[in-house]
């Protein structure tokens, strides 16, 4: 996939727009608001526009809501990025050893891919944060738990459909060894399907991490978007912005994720000719 065919469908430009912005945030963040985001910056319940030190206003603590945002957007992007690798690798490699190996050890993986599947993803990542306890590393993992089984099912379909082909026979022939078969001559040809879930993953990962915070399950040491929407329910009458404003942030870096899917999706079919 060429980066020009990339940014010639409509989707992927509005979602690389939109996912360079949050990037710009992320990054920016230490070098506009180096200070601690959670610690009280000013008078209480400031509204927006009304002192320019603060220009989308202060929470309920007095704490700064645009340095929050910024913050919050690392956050965000690091979980649904970090979650979204760990599913990805943790799916790709059972759906290629159950679909290579076949047999006993594909109905085992198979098994235990259903028995994943039977539970609600978040309830899955809530229990586990609720056991375990919040933290950044651990609503990773719980979010990688509860998503992989997606990418394991497309995976092993791919490998199903590749381990018959020729040059796969011909490495049998050559003595090459199962596991080297599977990942080095099998797993690059099976892989671009897989890699099509990512935005689903991460857009779902984001959510996740969100509605993890809005419980009050989120680390307790980082500003988080679900956080602060929880954070202005107690005050959702009187100060709407302090939960409208984390809300556009999510509903826009999930737009930009799903966009720029698409468009890597759209622009490898019309490589492929399939458009």
């Amino acid at each position: 996939m060429s980066l020009a065919g990339f940014f010639r469908t409509p989707e992927a430009l509005a979602g690389a727009i939109v996912l360079a912005l949050l990037a710009a945030m992320a990054l920016a963040a230490p070098l506009f608001f180096p200070g601690d985001p959670q610690a009280i910056a000013g008078p209480a319940l400031v509204p927006p526009f009304q002192d320019w030190a603060f220009p989308l206003g202060t929470d309920r603590l007095g704490r700064d809501v645009l340095a929050e945002l910024f913050h919050g957007a690392r956050t965000s992007l690091a979980v649904g990025l970090a979650a979204a690798a760990a599913s990805l690798a943790i799916g790709t490699i059972v759906g290629t050893l159950a679909g290579f190996t076949g047999g006993l050890i594909d109905e085992i993986l198979m098994r235990i891919t259903d028995a994943f599947q039977t539970v609600p993803g978040f309830l899955l990542a809530l229990a586990f944060v609720s056991v375990v306890g919040p933290s950044l590393g651990v609503v990773v993992i719980a979010i990688a738990l509860s998503a992989w089984t997606g990418p394991a099912r497309v995976a092993r379909a791919e490998v199903l459909s590749i381990r018959e082909r020729d040059y796969v026979a011909n490495a049998r022939v050559a003595g090459m060894h199962p596991l080297v078969i599977a990942f080095r001559e099998v797993l690059p040809n099976a892989l671009p399907p897989v890699l099509a879930l990512s935005s689903v993953v991460v857009a779902g990962a984001i959510l996740t991490e969100a509605a993890l915070s809005f419980l009050g399950l989120g680390d307790p040491n980082r500003v988080t978007w679900g956080g602060m929407i929880a954070e202005g329910r107690a005050v959702l009458r009187t100060a709407p912005f302090l939960s409208i404003a984390p809300g556009v942030m999510l509903v826009f870096t999930v737009l930009g994720v799903y966009l720029a899917g698409e468009g890597v999706v759209e622009t490898s079919a019309v490589k492929r000719g399939l458009a």
